[in-house]
Order: structure tokens, then sequence, then C-alpha cells
């Protein structure tokens, strides 16, 4: 931790998708997928840049998993505005907690972070807009290794919220790889969440 004793502040050391694979054994049928810029590079079955951490997508119903596969490790809940609390087995977190931060010791690096994603039934629900849904079925890819992968046009439209110059970088890369349906999608779901957008014009060319 660091000398002023903010978790937050910890550097990063981030798990490689293989070993999130390794970890997740434990997570029978809970459905889980490599989420972020891994993700895409995962699509794409390359490397495209670097990664300072690694993300994990799950279902909020299924956020006990984390524990499940993580016994004794520091586990935080990302409360807005961005104070990272202590997050116990059995609290259930309210609705306005997305992100889990995950690390072996207190003392340690951030190893990976967990993203809650919103369902109904058996149908993901964007939590940009509720009007943006998909069956959870078909919400990820298969990547190398078996890995499951959550599927690019929907880490593009989370990304197409506030894009920095990476996520730039990652639409560039990814788009030209994507299926004519994949693209559609995107450029519905951005039109939906952000309205006009850049990267809604780009996809209709």
């Amino acid at each position: 931790m660091n000398r002023r004793g903010r978790p937050e502040a910890a550097p990063w050391k981030p798990l490689s998708p293989l070993q999130v694979q390794e970890l997740m054994t434990d997570a029978g049928a809970r459905p889980w997928w490599i989420a972020g810029g891994h993700a895409l590079d995962l699509f794409l079955q390359r490397p495209t840049r670097h990664h300072a951490d690694i993300d994990v997508s799950i279902l909020r119903s299924d956020q006990a998993l984390v524990h499940d596969v993580l016994p004794g490790w520091d586990i935080r809940a990302a409360d807005p505005p961005g104070t990272l609390r202590i997050w116990s087995a059995g609290e259930v977190l309210p609705g306005t907690v997305h992100d889990i931060w995950c690390r072996e010791r207190s003392d340690g690096p951030w190893r990976l972070q967990f993203m809650l994603e919103e369902a109904a039934g058996d149908v993901w629900v964007s939590h940009r807009h509720p009007r943006i849904s998909r069956p959870i079925s078909s919400l990820g890819l298969q990547g190398p290794e078996g890995i499951p992968v959550l599927a690019p046009e929907i880490q593009l439209h989370y990304k197409a919220a506030r894009p920095r110059p990476k996520d730039e970088q990652d639409f560039r890369n990814t788009v030209p790889r994507m299926s004519e349906a994949q693209r559609e999608w995107l450029r519905h779901a951005i039109v939906i969440a952000y309205g006009e957008h850049p990267w809604a014009a780009a996809l209709t060319s």
C-alpha cells in the first residue's frame, strides 16, 4: 500500500487471461468473460497495445462468485465517486457499485477487476441505457485456449462513453475485423446511449 494508505493508489500487476481462466475454474456454470482491452486483443488474436490492468465481466446476480474463486484475497468494492472499501463475503452490493478490485493481500498490487453486468432473467441489459439489451448467451465469444471473451461490440459500446486515446486505437483496430451484424449492433447501441457520436458516423461509412 502507498504511504498515504489509499488502496486505489497501489500499483497494478495484472494477471494474464490464462491465469484468470485458471482462477475461474471454480465459477461452475456461472458465466464470466474477459473484458476491456484484453477482450479485444483476444478477439483479434494478437496483442495490439500494453494493458495496465485486466477486467472480468460477471452478472450482478453472480457477484458472490468473486469470493468463491478468490478466498482470502483483499476484495474491495468501488463505491462512487471513487472510494475503495472492503467488501466482505455475504454483503450484497448496491446497484451503484459496478467495479470490484482484487489482490492477494492488502499490501500487494492489484491483480484483476470484476465488472458487474445487469440482467433481467436471461437478458443482459446495458447499464448505459435500459433499451440496449440482448440474450446473455450472446454476450461472449470463445477466445484462444477456450477463454470466454466479451463480444467486441459490447466492449466498444462501453468504451464509446468517454473515448480515451487507447479507446480510439481499440476502435480502429477492432472494427475492420467485426462482422456486418456486429458493426450494426454497435452503431445502434451507440446512437441510443450517446446520441450523435463520431464512432456511429464511422460505422455508417
